[in-house]
């Protein structure tokens, strides 16, 4: 059976995949996008489906007032006689020389449909936390350790005990492993084989120059020796492959006895360029040696766009529909809101059925209460399309369909009013690096209840549409510039010192900036990838 990589497609980064009995998990990272966790499911490791999330509450998960990809980073997903363990980081600041980054852990006993428990604090020394259930019953807890000291940031690998009993780390505390001459050494896991304890680290920056490395001890807490051809998976080396960042894995034995990792990469849309689906998930058979080492399967270590999987029948899912008409009483799951969770008081599927109404709150910059539900984008070209209607009665109410990576960079096609005219309009906002601009030369007028809006997404060109009948469209402003919804471009435009990992989103929502809530009812959602 041949896999496509990358198998998670579009800002599903930092994988952490298991296998229990004949179903793979993945979790993969969320950051300020709420609910946090992914955790895709497969039976043959190349077709995946969203099936839920794991930090579903509030009370499972504060982020109102984090700063932009802060949030929930890198998870640990582990299974350990009966229970399913996840461990992340609630990234609460990034600029500066400090980190706050407190880690937890919740637990369940039914991944697919049962719901995680109320978190379990743990520590706040580092994020890319993990936690290693050894044979012997004990369970190890490690993260990267941040380090403010002389602007060093990346400090090692802490490990500690953690007892089940009490609920917390017990015991010593031990840097086990600086790294290696990489730097940035994150994303500590542990696995032990034939006695030995291998601790598998992302290195290199989760840039261009990210990096798979491998040590191993007989001690858990080391001296852990090198990996006498690291890294075990890389691009860093050949800016030609179209799988770049590739880094931050996780392994997986199948039930053949087969080995695989599931690692973050990155697909420019030139070389070394911007990367507007973020970080995604790809995978790649790997073999342990008569070393005793685990070596990427072939002649390089370099990842492939194309893997073989053998012993596995394929097993797809149903493919999901393009058009969402909201008439479930559950929101679909691959939507997801900033920063606090969706509920009855601002996004409703039940006061007007076949609709969801969006109460209308704060900006599209604020870092609060948000009141906008969007998903993923995918692939490099999308379609995107809703219908809606909204009768604002101020300049400070706008409802539309965004194109978003965050506060300081979008593409949002609004409804709002004139009030010298007395009429609605549409307009266009965009941010670049918080720089906020009007490209339309004039706004547009319309007339009457429905409005209906679509985007193209063309690689790195945008293009608005409008109609207000569904069958006559017309272009609604300039080709916009969507390559600057990317990592890549926050980082490399001016704003260094600001965090920048997740994708590009496109979704609906409603403001109303003098709090009197002017909702918007939306009559469906549409993604297409073209």
């Amino acid at each position: 059976m041949k896999i496509t990589n990358p198998i998670l497609k579009g800002f599903n980064p930092d994988p952490a995949i298991i296998r229990v009995e004949d179903d793979y998990y993945i979790a993969t990272s969320t950051f300020e996008w709420f609910p946090g966790f992914q955790i895709h499911h497969s039976k043959d490791l190349k077709n995946w489906k969203l099936i839920n999330h794991v930090l579903t509450r509030s009370s499972q998960l504060d982020m109102k007032g984090a700063p932009d990809s802060c949030g929930v980073w890198a998870p640990c997903l582990t299974f350990d006689n009966g229970t399913f363990y996840a461990i992340f980081t609630n990234v609460k600041s990034f600029d500066g020389v400090w980190k706050d980054t407190p880690n937890f852990m919740v637990t369940t006993d039914d991944i697919q449909k049962g719901e995680w428990s109320e978190p379990i604090y743990l520590n706040s020394s580092g994020f890319d936390a993990s936690l290693f259930h050894d044979d012997d019953g004990r369970k190890w807890f490690l993260n990267m350790i941040v380090d403010h000291r002389g602007g060093k940031f990346f400090g090692g690998v802490y490990l500690q005990e953690y007892d089940s009993e009490q609920n917390k780390l017990v015991g010593p505390i031990k840097n086990i492993f600086p790294g290696t001459e990489l730097g940035c050494t994150e994303a500590p896991h542990i696995y032990k084989r034939n006695g030995w304890y291998y601790l598998m680290t992302a290195e290199g920056g989760t840039e261009y120059g990210h990096a798979v490395t491998l040590c191993r001890s007989k001690n858990i807490w080391g001296p852990y020796e090198l990996h006498p051809t690291n890294p075990v998976i890389t691009a860093r080396n050949n800016p030609d492959l179209p799988l770049q960042k590739s880094g931050h894995a996780s392994i997986v034995k199948t039930q053949t006895g087969d080995w695989y990792a599931a690692f973050l990469v990155g697909r420019p849309l030139k070389k070394h360029g911007r990367c507007t689906l973020g970080r995604e998930t790809a995978i790649a058979p790997v073999e342990w040696r008569e070393d005793g080492w685990l070596y990427h399967k072939g002649d390089n270590n370099e990842p492939q766009l194309e893997v073989e999987v053998e012993g596995l029948p394929e097993s797809p899912w149903q493919p999901e529909p393009v058009r969402d008409d909201f008439d479930s009483e559950k929101l679909n799951v691959n939507f997801s809101s900033l920063r606090v969770p969706v509920n009855e008081n601002w996004a409703t599927l039940k006061e007007r059925p076949g609709f969801l109404r969006l109460y209308g709150r704060e900006s599209l910059q604020s870092i609060h209460e948000q009141s906008l539900v969007a998903r993923r984008i995918q692939a490099f070209n999308v379609e995107a399309a809703t219908c809606f209607e909204f009768s604002p009665d101020t300049f400070q109410q706008m409802a539309g369909l965004v194109f978003y990576y965050n506060t300081m960079h979008m593409h949002y096609a609004h409804v709002s009013y004139n009030e010298e005219t007395d009429t609605k309009y549409l307009q266009i906002i965009s941010a670049d690096n918080g720089a906020f601009s009007e490209p339309l030369e004039s706004i547009v007028e319309i007339i009457g209840d429905r409005v209906y809006l679509k985007g193209n997404m063309n690689r790195e060109d945008l293009q608005f549409y409008y109609s207000l009948d569904d069958e006559n469209w017309e272009k609604l402003g300039p080709v916009l510039d969507a390559s600057i919804l990317s990592d890549d471009y926050v980082r490399d435009n001016g704003l260094h010192y600001r965090a920048a990992f997740t994708g590009s989103f496109v979704g609906i929502c409603c403001q109303d900036l003098s709090g009197r809530k002017k909702h918007a009812d939306f009559d469906w959602f549409e993604y297409k990838e073209l």
